[in-house]
Formats: C-alpha cells, structure tokens, sequence
C-alpha cells in the first residue's frame, strides 16, 4: 500500500496544484465568498477523517447552548435525504445522517440541520429558525464559497498534517498552507502524559502566524457504556466477555481501550449501513455476549441488535492544559459579533 502511495506521487503534485489554485481564486476574489452577520464556528481539519470533529463539536456545543440558541450544520454523509434538510422531532438517522442525527439525540435544545451547500444550509436556517444566534459547521474548513467567523482546525497527534502529504501520496484534502486560515489549531488525540516540553516543541512545528492559537487535547473516554435502557460500569463491564465493533475512520484508541487479549474487534468502513449480512455476522461473533460500539455508530446500530445486547461508550474532548483559553476565545468571539449583529440592526 505505502508503495503505491509513492508512485501515485505525481497525482498528488497535480491534485495539490488543483486545489491551490481554487484557493487562490477565492483569496483574490475571483471566485465569491459569502459571509454572514450571525456568529458561525468552522471546525474541520485538512486531511481525511479521524480527527475528533465530532467531540469538538460537541464541546463546543456544551460551551454554547446555555447561553445562545445554537445550531449545528453539517453535509449529513450517506444520507438518504437531499438538499436542506432541518430536524425535528419525527426525523431519522437516515434523512440526516450519523453524526447529526448524534447531536440531536443527546442535545434537546440546539437546533440540527444538514445541507451540502454551506452558503444555501446557513440562509435556509436564518429563514426557518430566525431566534438562532449562533452557528457551529461540522467540516466545513474547505468549504470557501461560505466565509466563516471563526476557524478551529483539528489534527491528530499520531499524523500531524506538518507531516502529511496529498492525496493519494498522503490524506491531505488540500496543502499544508490551509492552516493558515485556522484561528485555531487543535492537536487531538494526544496521549495523556505528553509534556509540556513535548507540546512546546510540536507547536513549533505548526509554524503558528500572529493571532493564531494552539491547544493540545485527548480522548476522554467515559466510565458508563449505555445501552437503551441500561447502564453498566467499564471496571465491571470489562470483567466479562464481549465483543467491540466500531465502523469509525481510526477506531484503534476505542478498541485499545476496552480490549483484553481474547476479545474479538470487528471493524467497519467509516459511516458504514449496516447490512442484515453484517448483523449476522455481528450476532456469530458475539454468541450472547455484549456488544460494545462507539456513539455513533450506535444510533446506526440500535433497532438492528437485541437492546440487552448493545452497548455504546461516549467519548469527549478534554484539554491537557489551557481549556480556559479555549473556551474564551470561543466565548469572546460568540459575544462581540452578537453584539456588532445587534447594533447594526
């Protein structure tokens, strides 16, 4: 695999050339960007997948909906709905997809929506749900037609974007230099004891320009796995056999976690509908056991195995050092352009 990375080299010289050109285009102003007065947060990442957007999100979203009407839009992948397309109380993992359909079970009062078309989701949204204050893109970053008020890029400690390449050579949607857009950047999947020292020295490596910031995060894996109507705790959950299934794009630090020497791990593409082929097969593996699988994919699997079965674990984004700087930046942000909305009104 890694030599037909190499040779496909030449590819990734082209299809980086292809996207700098478009980003250029729009940084000159040949190609149009939309802005909008109402606070928007652009998280994304440059490379493909696994970089914890959907924590990120979900932190910011815990920061946020206390204080301001929030709303969430994201693409809706491997949706079977087209176009604009607004939750409500009626609606299914299917019409908006995973990931959305995550945020708007676990969060009653934000508001969900999904469109492909950034620019077209954001106006649609003003006109269907004008008390909102506050929009939170889910990946979104390279999306320039729609001009976002604040960027937080993600990037993983294991496969730092500095260290990366174009696809196909590499995973990178677009070249390095998109991380000068960030107004953030977030260093996630950090091991727990990574020092201070070793953070230090990967910042310098990020080539920070003025203003930009830099945090360094981890996956906070809960105690509890749930299941519908039950709950059991992971010290005693991990003294019986069971099974883990995970159809997410690096699902290695998930199953590092639970597993035991004799514990069967299934893995699946990344948003990946399971099939009545794929139950089965699930069902073999696990022979009356648990099943434990992430959040989300969960709310792909519930209805599909037996409730006493399946199990999910939640996982959030939390901070080595310094998440008071995250959260004002955030904060600040949210509250000055509500209050320049305001006047201008």
């Amino acid at each position: 695999m890694k030599i037909l990375r190499l040779l496909l080299f030449p590819f990734a010289i082209l299809y980086g050339g292809i996207t700098s050109l478009r980003n250029w285009f729009y940084t000159v102003g040949l190609f149009k960007r939309t802005s909008f007065a109402i606070p928007t947060i652009v998280v994304g990442n440059l490379s493909v997948g696994g970089t914890g957007k959907t924590p990120m999100v979900e932190y910011i979203i815990r920061l946020l909906k206390d204080q301001y009407q929030t709303t969430t839009l994201s693409r809706g992948y491997k949706r079977k709905s087209e176009g604009f397309f607004l939750a409500d109380a009626q609606t299914t993992m299917e019409q908006i997809g995973d990931e959305p359909f995550q945020y708007h079970c676990k969060f009653e009062n934000i508001d969900v929506a999904v469109d492909a078309k950034r620019v077209n989701g954001v106006r649609r949204i003003l006109e269907e749900k004008p008390q909102t204050e506050v929009i939170v893109l889910d990946d979104a970053f390279q999306h320039l037609a729609f001009q976002g008020g604040l960027y937080v890029l993600l990037t993983t400690y294991d496969d730092p974007y500095f260290h990366d390449f174009m696809l196909p050579t590499g995973n990178l949607r677009e070249s390095r230099k998109g991380a000068k857009r960030a107004d953030i950047i977030v260093i996630t999947k950090c091991p727990k004891d990574l020092s201070v020292a070793q953070q230090k020295s990967i910042t310098q490596e990020l080539h920070l320009k003025q203003g930009q910031l830099s945090f360094f995060t981890y996956i906070d894996f809960s105690k509890i796995a749930y299941s519908k109507s039950d709950s059991v705790e992971v010290t005693q959950l991990i003294q019986d056999d069971f099974i883990l299934v995970a159809g997410i794009a690096k699902p290695q630090s998930f199953f590092d976690h639970l597993k035991k020497d004799t514990t069967t791990c299934l893995t699946f593409p990344d948003h990946h509908h399971f099939s009545s082929a794929d139950i089965e097969l699930i069902l073999n593996k696990a022979q009356g056991k648990k099943i434990i699988t992430t959040e989300k994919d969960y709310v792909r699997l519930q209805g599909l195995l037996p409730e006493s079965q399946l199990f999910y674990l939640p996982i959030q984004t939390a901070f080595l050092t310094n998440s008071e700087a995250f959260d004002a930046k955030i904060l600040n942000y949210v509250g000055e352009s509500t209050r320049n909305r305001s006047i201008h009104h």
